[in-house]
């Protein structure tokens, strides 16, 4: 049986806070959470909290503006609708793997300010996974232009 002491710990490690009634412990969450359509609504406010967030870096901002000139690019040489949006598509999944990265390396930061291999390992990988998309993005749209003006 776990002690009261490692049972303080676990309800504080999942943000949740203890309190006593009588002889039994009650267990609820310190935020609450929403339901139904003011869910949705809290969870919107929460994804343009991240945008707003994210928009604070320098290398989120550079893979707009590369968003930005790959679609005029694709606009200009006159690539079909199927191809812009598997682009739009690809650079989607390159901002939640930008996201992703940026919220790896706050926790990181935050948990381990000092240097650790285990928290560089992390943030290597988190790094590892945006360069990949970015690849993609890349490799998709040199591809589709190559195709558009040399093979059709």
């Amino acid at each position: 049986m776990p002690s009261l002491e490692l049972c303080s710990w676990v309800l504080y490690a999942q943000g949740l806070k203890r309190q006593t009634r009588g002889d039994e412990t009650l267990s609820k969450s310190a935020v609450t959470k929403e339901t139904g359509v003011r869910h949705f609504f809290a969870a919107a406010g929460y994804s343009w909290g991240g945008f707003r967030r994210l928009v604070r870096e320098a290398a989120f901002r550079q893979e707009l503006l590369f968003f930005a000139v790959a679609q005029i690019i694709l606009v200009a040489t006159g690539v079909g609708l199927g191809d812009i949006l598997v682009s739009i598509l690809l650079f989607l999944g390159l901002f939640a793997a930008e996201a992703l990265n940026t919220a790896v390396e706050e926790v990181i930061d935050r948990i381990s300010p000092e240097m650790s291999i285990v928290g560089k390992h992390a943030k290597d990988l988190g790094s590892f996974a945006v360069f990949c998309m970015l690849l993609a993005c890349g490799l998709h749209l040199a591809f589709t232009v190559f195709a558009h003006l040399y093979l059709v």
